[in-house]
């Protein structure tokens, strides 16, 4: 009988993070499985919950971070370790979390050397393509999209001073949503709520039938190719990045030339910024400074967003990941990714390896099949 992995539930640590990795049901139902749970003191106030309510639903409270990663076998985080934690690492540990590891190669060589077996959240992934535990927090990210580009477009805050609804007789802002994943379609439909101009791009055309059937004209679509994206975002007011490659970095489908061809006090907000962002010399962005300026158009790239929404996200992003952590907890990871190939996906290293593809291929490295690995 296979002995269930303590979980570890540690603080984090990212600039701006407030989300924590479990609520407290999801540790009682951890708990009633007979998994132990260790989480470190106020790692849920930033979610507005308390220690109080992680020790009512059976969590041991753990003075500090050292404690919590020491005792447990399966660390649950919402980001990848901060180059703080990297020194809790060590071998046969399971670190559960958004690694993005073709955006944060320093961690993916810490995780190697470390011989940690690191599953990604964002390249859990069904047979379909589906991206379960992807899904959420993109979600929370879109629909925050064209609430964070409508800040930015108000003079005060550097951009053109722009009403994304307009007003009578006056004409809405141009919003210009590139790629119709998750991210993409959750941030042209609040977008279009907004009553804003929305264009919708895309390359799979099947995707953009689907969002014109559900939105019968409110969002416009358009076949994306290079020239389309340079026409469509050199009159955009707002252009939401929202273009992803599982597991793998984003493509840049806006070029500096294009991004020089918007007016004045446009912004950018690239959802894909923790991919490596959709937009050229793009660079990551903190919730304390989160614009910057090139050629006068404002850049938004938080690669944290739904950060700012932390007792939402915690919630949404638990309900996705809590039977996934379950499995590992009380299988250990070889069954239970020999039960689960959405969860196989998941691995991204294991005892030294790259075990995914669209990793390997992003970091330049070998890729070793998961049964060899495990078989090590």
């Amino acid at each position: 009988m296979t002995v269930p992995l303590t979980v570890g539930v540690p603080r984090e640590r990212k600039d701006g993070e407030h989300r924590v990795a479990i609520t407290p049901d999801g540790v009682h139902e951890l708990v009633v499985h007979d998994v132990p749970v260790v989480v470190e003191h106020d790692a849920g106030v930033g979610s507005s919950i308390s220690d109080d309510a992680y020790r009512a639903a059976g969590a041991d409270i753990a003075a500090t971070a050292d404690d919590v990663w020491a005792r447990a076998g399966l660390v649950l985080k919402v980001k990848e370790p901060q180059p703080d934690e990297l020194a809790f690492l060590r071998p046969g540990l399971v670190l559960f979390t958004y690694l993005h590891l073709a955006a944060y190669p320093a961690v993916a060589d810490a995780l190697l050397t470390e011989r940690v077996t690191g599953v990604a959240y964002e390249t859990v992934q069904a047979e379909s393509g589906a991206l379960p535990l992807l899904a959420p927090m993109s979600e929370v990210a879109g629909r925050m999209a064209p609430q964070v580009g409508s800040h930015f477009l108000e003079r005060e805050h550097g951009g053109r001073g722009v009403l994304l609804g307009g007003a009578p007789g006056v004409r809405p802002a141009r919003v210009v949503v590139l790629g119709a994943g998750n991210v993409g379609w959750n941030a042209a439909w609040i977008a279009q709520g907004m009553e804003a101009e929305v264009l919708l791009l895309d390359r799979n055309l099947d995707r953009l039938r689907w969002v014109d059937q559900i939105h019968r004209g409110r969002i416009m679509t358009l076949a994306s190719n290079q020239l389309a994206v340079e026409r469509a975002v050199a009159e955009a007011d707002l252009v939401i990045g929202a273009v992803l490659v599982p597991g793998g970095r984003a493509p840049v489908v806006v070029t500096d030339s294009t991004v020089r061809s918007m007016r004045a006090g446009s912004v950018i907000v690239d959802c894909a910024i923790d991919q490596g962002g959709s937009v050229a010399n793009i660079h990551e962005t903190s919730h304390a400074e989160p614009v910057y300026e090139v050629a006068g158009v404002l850049h938004y790239a938080v690669g944290n967003i739904p950060a700012a929404v932390p007792h939402t996200s915690t919630y949404a992003l638990t309900n996705a990941t809590l039977p996934y952590a379950l499995a590992l907890a009380t299988h250990g990871v070889r069954d239970a990714t020999a039960e689960d190939p959405e969860l196989a996906r998941g691995v991204n290293t294991i005892d030294g390896e790259v075990v995914n593809p669209a990793v390997a291929d992003a970091l330049g490295r070998e890729c070793t099949a998961l049964d060899d690995a495990i078989a090590n």
